[in-house]
């Protein structure tokens, strides 16, 4: 999958699916072809040049994410994602295995002093971060999470899988390039669900897995 398409809109907000190798917000070597330009004339709300988009998913990450479509209906749905009331989750295929079915990392995220362009546990600026995870299923070397944000720190469950001895399989910056034949990190949006901002109706989207995430799991599950 590549681009996005449109899981849910209404004439007040977008769930949009990402698909993997798209930016999200302009930046410096990402001046064009972002989502949010993509968006433009759809969606609206908070800085003009982020098109409405509430929150962010990293580049080669794919997945659910919400934007609005007005200044009010932005306005909102960033109240309710400072307020811990939209629910986002992620499936992860991870290498090793945690030591126990669930739980929850509580580290400090901010960035790396000795690389700008990574994030890490007590890095510069540090903030609060929290991720919780649940074991959906084992294999020989590897582990499929699904995740939980409660913080949404710049590549805070990388970061957080990493500093707990299990990084994200395929993951360039944070783990190991190519497991599996993956070209990108196994990580996906894969679930989002909160209050409509304006009729208070309660919206939730799933996404399946894209096809290359799929293949790579079905390599994990024939070594096991």
């Amino acid at each position: 999958m590549s681009g996005f398409k449109v899981a849910y809109e209404d004439q007040h907000l977008l769930v949009v699916d990402k698909g993997p190798g798209l930016v999200v917000h302009p930046s410096r070597g990402h001046a064009e072809g972002t989502l949010a330009q993509l968006l433009a004339d759809s969606a609206r709300g908070g800085d003009p040049e982020r098109a409405g988009i509430v929150h962010r998913l990293d580049r080669d990450t794919s997945g659910l994410l919400v934007v609005a479509r007005s200044q009010d209906a932005h306005r909102r749905l960033r109240a309710a994602l400072t307020r811990r009331l939209i629910e986002r989750e992620y499936l992860a295929l991870v290498q090793g295995r945690p030591p126990a079915r669930a739980g929850t990392i509580e580290a400090p995220v901010g960035r790396d002093p000795r690389a700008r362009t990574r994030m890490s546990v007590g890095g510069a600026r540090a903030r609060e971060a929290r991720t919780h995870f649940t074991l959906e299923a084992a294999y020989q070397g590897c582990s499929l999470l699904r995740l939980r944000l409660d913080t949404g720190r710049t590549h805070q469950i990388r970061v957080h899988l990493r500093a707990v001895g299990l990084p994200v399989c395929g993951d360039p910056v944070y783990g190991v390039a190519g497991v599996l034949g993956l070209e990108r990190q196994f990580l996906h949006a894969t679930r989002i669900a909160f209050d409509h901002p304006v009729t208070g109706a309660r919206i939730d989207i799933s996404s399946p897995l894209p096809a290359d995430l799929r293949r790579a799991l079905a390599r994990a599950e024939r070594l096991s």
